[in-house]
């Protein structure tokens, strides 16, 4: 047995994250854990990682008894943990982030730029990741610097490694390169903690899965035949099983709304070597699904619609004028709004949840002096409208689940005259719960006539929030579904 927890409680102020919670880790095991969005999944991981100190419960590290203090002494204890929200610095370098803290030095003690760059090198290519080391991690995708994050744990020598949504900004084909690395170290005797709310990815990859549901363990079992996602999702909500099912494992028919104004039109957009002539149009009262693997081009096409990079050339309209978005700025102006698929680069986890919410709008509300009290009401009537949870504008950003979070993120937003709203892999990371609460969001907007373009490498987002598809294959638009059943089986062959 490498980990062994017992009792483990533990609060934010009033709230209740963690209830006696008892779980196990052995060699060469991969366990599964899995739950809605604020079942407590991540506050345990964090408490093993040495990221939360302040808890009830023992715990062991091979029969001994630990109590970390910080991240750096639980990965002395041989923990590593791969966060949901990265914990990389985008302006280094690819092999500075994989030896971050541990940069190899020769006899002087000067750092060994060489040798760490060809070893990073070597070690991402375990990964099946061909990059260059020497390149600013910030330029590539998210889902790549999720694999250098990786790269980084695996590299220090962690005998157990948490895994928190590793694949969510993965495509198929890296999910399984990854799940090859992973059953490698379990077979060399590593033990593993797969936290995802792909349940597929859970049942395939794991050896025991562990369900979490408000703060508790409601149980752990092996994972045999008999155990299949509706047998977890039952248990991790508890009821509504049939209906979220429906939702997103099912196949649907999509209803495009020809006549609806067209108010953001592409044409020709070309911005190498990401993606190339690409053309299409976004009605109002209409969501626009834009599916594709990771490094298909989606993601840079939605930072140059909201003005953040510049197309090499092609053009915009916007309400049928022509649209010269140089800038973020002007995109704003243009009623144009963004949430990027990080929610970490976008929000401030530090302060409250009003903060969050009024910082898009703060020219407005005041010229000259901040008036927290009219940024407290604001943020109040977006809390109760989106049901974040909770219920408190003066809760620090950090201590809420990644699905409230995105809710804070969306809600930004509703403060501002949004003509077109952006939403980069909106439900990256959240449980079916969590999930359903943004398409009722997402649909809510669209019924108010906003245009709306969901870019996501996940299928069942796509499926669940759109009226149309496009889907993009290696930079270019493959091919659009309109008016007629798709399920994932068919957007996964397409893209």
């Amino acid at each position: 047995m490498l980990l062994e927890l017992s009792g483990i409680s533990k609060s934010f102020g009033g709230v209740q994250a963690l209830r006696a919670v008892d779980f196990a880790l052995s060699a060469g095991e991969i366990h599964g854990l899995v739950g809605e969005n604020g079942a407590g999944k991540s506050t345990l991981m964090k408490i093993i990682a040495g990221v939360h100190a302040d808890y009830e419960g023992q715990m062991r590290v091979d029969g001994r008894e630990v109590h970390f203090r910080s991240s750096r002494d639980a990965l002395a204890a041989g923990i590593g943990m791969v966060h949901q929200e990265l914990s990389v610095a985008p302006d280094l370098t690819v092999a500075e982030n994989v030896f971050l803290g541990m940069q190899p030095v020769n006899r002087l003690g000067i750092v060994a730029w060489r040798r760490m760059a060809r070893q990073a090198s070597e070690q991402l290519k375990n990964l099946g990741l061909d990059i260059d080391p020497r390149a600013r991690l910030g330029d590539f995708p998210i889902g790549v610097q999720q694999l250098v994050e990786l790269s980084r744990v695996l590299f220090s020598g962690a005998r157990i490694i948490i895994l928190d949504e590793p694949t969510s900004a993965l495509s198929p084909p890296e999910v399984e390169r990854l799940f090859d690395v992973l059953i490698k170290l379990k077979r060399s005797g590593r033990g593993l903690i797969f936290i995802s709310h792909f349940l597929d990815d859970i049942l395939k990859v794991s050896d025991e899965i562990t369900i979490f549901r408000n703060g508790r363990k409601i149980v752990t079992a092996p994972v045999t035949d008999a155990i299949d996602k509706g047998w977890i999702i039952e248990r991790m909500i508890g009821a509504g099983r049939e209906e979220l099912e429906e939702s997103y494992l099912g196949e649907i028919t999509l209803t495009s709304k020809p006549a609806a104004p067209i108010v953001l039109e592409a044409e020709g957009l070309t911005l190498a070597p990401a993606y190339r002539d690409v053309s299409f149009a976004a009605r109002g009262g209409e969501v626009l699904g834009v599916y594709g693997f990771m490094g298909c081009g989606q993601l840079e096409l939605a930072r140059t619609l909201f003005g953040h990079t510049r197309p090499d050339r092609g053009a915009l309209a916007i309400g049928g004028k022509p649209a010269n978005l140089a800038n973020t700025s002007a995109a704003r102006a243009a009623g144009v709004a963004y949430v990027a698929e990080s929610r970490r680069a976008m929000l401030f986890g530090d302060e409250p949840i009003y903060k969050n919410i009024s910082i898009a709008v703060l020219q407005r509300l005041s010229r000259f002096l901040l008036k927290p009290d009219r940024e407290r009401l604001l943020a109040a009537e977006q809390v109760k409208a989106l049901n974040i949870r909770p219920p408190d504008v003066e809760a620090r950003l950090r201590a809420l689940s990644g699905g409230n979070q995105q809710k804070v993120a969306i809600s930004k937003w509703l403060t501002h005259a949004t003509r077109i709203l952006l939403l980069a892999e909106p439900t990256r990371g959240m449980d079916v719960g969590a999930k359903e609460d943004v398409v009722k969001i997402v649909r809510s907007l669209r019924d108010q006539g906003i245009a709306i373009i969901v870019f996501s490498t996940e299928p069942e987002t796509v499926l669940a929030l759109a009226d149309r598809v496009l889907v993009m294959r290696k930079g270019e638009i493959a091919c659009e579904f309109a008016d007629e059943a798709i399920s994932k089986d068919r957007l996964l062959a397409a893209a």
